[in-house]
């Protein structure tokens, strides 16, 4: 957010915004950045804004576990991959793999994220998926796809 348009103050960025943290070009953000380095700090400032933001929004603060990241970070994108394979924009579940370790870095040992979500279990994934979208809303919405997958008790490998 560079644009200096007033805010509704809906996120934690758009507060920020208003409080001209706007990054690096103006030396403070989520992080106070040094003048000559740019070598980012954490900020006392940010801080308080985000204990601000918290205590005024209602919520209550929680560490969010290892697991619950890597899942909220890996389980949209083999959603993503199943929207793309309905679309018929990729054949094979495993062209989608190929994409992810051959241009993204995915771990080789990993498979990619259509043979991570195999190994996993699609009724997991689409378990968290229903629940991530209930509670964060329908950019978690599961991939007709995936539900169908999961309920035959199938992996993405099973499409022929």
């Amino acid at each position: 957010g560079s644009v200096k348009e007033k805010s509704k103050g809906e996120t934690i960025r758009d507060v920020l915004c208003e409080a001209d943290r706007r990054g690096q070009k103006t030396g403070a953000g989520y992080y106070d950045y040094d003048p000559e380095t740019r070598a980012a700090k954490p900020s006392p400032v940010t801080e308080q804004i985000i204990k601000d933001f918290v205590t005024k929004s209602g919520k209550n603060p929680r560490t969010i576990p290892d697991q619950e990241i890597l899942e909220r970070c890996i389980y949209p994108m083999i959603n993503e991959g199943a929207k793309l394979l309905e679309e018929k924009k990729a054949i094979r579940p495993s062209d989608i793999d190929v994409v992810w370790v051959n241009g993204y870095g995915w771990p080789v040992y990993r498979g990619g994220p259509m043979h991570y979500a195999d190994q996993v279990g699609l009724d997991k994934v689409l378990a968290k998926m229903k629940e991530f979208q209930a509670t964060m809303g329908d950019v978690f919405k599961p991939a007709p796809l995936l539900e169908k997958l999961a309920s035959e008790g199938k992996k993405f490998a099973d499409m022929k």
